[in-house]
């Protein structure tokens, strides 16, 4: 497991709970502790799940990231392309954000 991507999902972690309202921000805070990975793992399958079937109502594309960051808590192989994918998507969205293709 690298620190270093580690450190970057934990990064994208505070980035999510800071733009949530406050109990989903300790909603978020409290499942990443290592306490509730009973709650964590079945919680981030679901979300997997959920963003795999998308295109029914309710359900959304934005559910298969947050699982997969969720489940890369635990599965310390997966932290470092989930954190350069997330990486990358953060530099497109500010360059949409700031004009630039």
């Amino acid at each position: 497991m690298s620190a270093e991507s580690r450190a970057e999902l934990d990064r994208h972690f505070e980035w999510i709970a800071n733009r949530l309202p406050e109990k989903g921000a300790r909603f978020i805070r409290w499942l990443r502790q290592p306490s509730s990975r009973w709650v964590r793992i079945p919680l981030a399958f679901l979300l997997v799940v959920g963003g795999i079937f998308s295109f029914l109502p309710v359900l959304g594309l934005w559910m298969l990231p947050l699982g997969l960051m969720l489940i890369a808590q635990d599965v310390p192989f997966l932290q470092r392309p989930l954190a350069n994918a997330l990486g990358w998507a953060e530099r497109k969205w500010l360059g949409r954000k700031n004009g630039q293709p």
